[in-house]
């Protein structure tokens, strides 16, 4: 198995019941009860799975320059809590948070130019933050993913929230007429968000500096932007304990251009701009790096 193919090979830890025994948690006893329900979960995690502490351990020693047992268990930690909010932020709960938002007035003036855009973000933090504020400000974001391996506890989600199928373009390797679904969107005005740092699906990649060592970034995000010439944005929500939320949104491009006699070379600035920048939001944050699984065995 290739480095750049695990994250697809491991599937969603939990089931559907445990998504639904969630919901129970926190619609009947509230968020506390639920979180420190899953406080017990990440610990069995940690203690059970070698291969979480090892990719924990890695991301943080390459961060903060050590990793003890305690800032691993706070790692997974924290990506259990973003799991409980997202149930409540599907549900409409945004007034059990703190929601802080620095540039999201770029996308206030880009809908209101009747333009769309895509907005680059990564595994980090919480995109559910930001969907949410884009749901009260009427803001129409359109995630582009790759769901296959979680289809049953995406249904369960999208329970909580029905319009959030609508919203979602699931990136099918055998079938490419997603790009047709980006430029109809874009061009109607809407925006479509991309997660950006992982590779797979047997796309073309790109390689760039990111904490220390050269990663392979999908080359695809680039390619559709400078097909489609639209604005192009970096969204990243960041999650702080106990319950706030630091929304970012910054400029890109506007447009993002490939000359096709260095192609290559264009490819890997803008990759390298965006690995800057997905580093210097890890940095703000380390324990909201979400990828658990051998991200630097593809460098």
């Amino acid at each position: 198995m290739t480095a750049s193919s695990n994250w697809l090979e491991v599937r969603e830890k939990g089931a559907v019941f445990g998504i639904r025994w969630m919901v129970f948690l926190g619609t009947t006893l509230g968020r506390g009860t639920a979180r420190a329900f899953v406080s017990f979960i990440a610990l069995y995690y940690v203690l059970v799975h070698g291969s979480v502490r090892r990719t924990c351990r890695d991301f943080l020693t390459r961060v903060q320059g050590r990793a003890t047992f305690g800032m691993i268990y706070q790692h997974v930690l924290r990506f259990a809590h973003c799991a409980v909010d997202r149930l409540f932020l599907l549900r409409g709960r945004t007034d059990l948070f703190q929601v802080t938002s620095h540039g999201t007035e770029h996308l206030r003036d880009t809908q209101n130019a009747g333009r769309g855009a895509i907005l680059l973000g990564a595994h980090i933090g919480s995109f559910e933050a930001m969907r949410a504020l884009a749901r009260d400000r009427q803001y129409r974001i359109n995630i582009v993913g790759y769901f296959r391996n979680a289809r049953m506890i995406n249904a369960a989600l999208e329970a909580l929230d029905p319009n959030s199928r609508a919203r979602v373009i699931h990136v099918d390797p055998d079938g490419p007429t997603f790009v047709l679904q980006v430029r109809e969107l874009v061009e109607k005005g809407e925006f479509v968000a991309i997660l950006a740092d992982r590779t797979g699906l047997g796309g073309k990649t790109v390689d760039a500096d990111f904490l220390g060592s050269r990663v392979k970034f999908p080359a695809g995000p680039y390619v559709l932007a400078s097909v489609l010439r639209c604005p192009v944005f970096l969204t990243f929500g960041l999650f702080h304990e106990p319950d706030r939320y630091d929304l970012y949104c910054e400029p890109f491009a506007d447009p993002l251009l490939l000359d096709r006699r260095r192609r290559a070379e264009d490819l890997a600035m803008w990759a390298g701009r965006y690995a800057s920048r997905l580093e210097h939001y890890v940095r703000l944050a380390p324990d909201n790096w979400f990828n658990f699984y051998d991200y630097w065995a593809q460098s």
